[in-house]
């Protein structure tokens, strides 16, 4: 079993910048990929940006430029950092890992949910 525990949503002015954190944690061989997505009021839930193990990444063309994406395998954990921030990015931030559990399964989790909002 994996449980993530994310932090760092909140509310910020446009321009401005936030940083997510999420952490795993619980009984599992090995964390795999990492990522972030998130979901808008009425909107489906979309990939923000993903890091595998071995730091390759892969972001949303609205992310490209604007957004950090960063992890600690030791710690397994994993950042978003959130610059330039626009009143479009209001949504709920999802942490996303995949893992191999400790019998080599595959385990898809996510984090509750962090709320980011920005204003104009």
């Amino acid at each position: 079993q994996v449980q993530l525990v994310e932090s760092g949503g909140g509310l910020v002015q446009a321009g401005g910048s936030l940083r997510l954190s999420c952490a795993a944690s619980g009984s599992f061989f090995r964390i795999n990929a990492m990522g972030w997505y998130r979901q808008a009021p009425g909107k489906q839930r979309e990939m923000v940006a993903r890091i595998t193990r071995g730091d390759n990444t892969d972001y949303a063309d609205s992310a490209k430029g604007r957004f950090t994406i960063s992890r600690d395998n030791a710690q397994n954990t994993v950042w978003l950092q959130m610059d330039s921030l626009q009143p479009e990015d209001t949504a709920v931030y999802y942490c996303y890992a995949g893992a191999l559990s400790t019998m080599m399964l595959l385990l898809d989790t996510w984090g509750q949910g962090t709320q980011v909002t920005v204003s104009s």
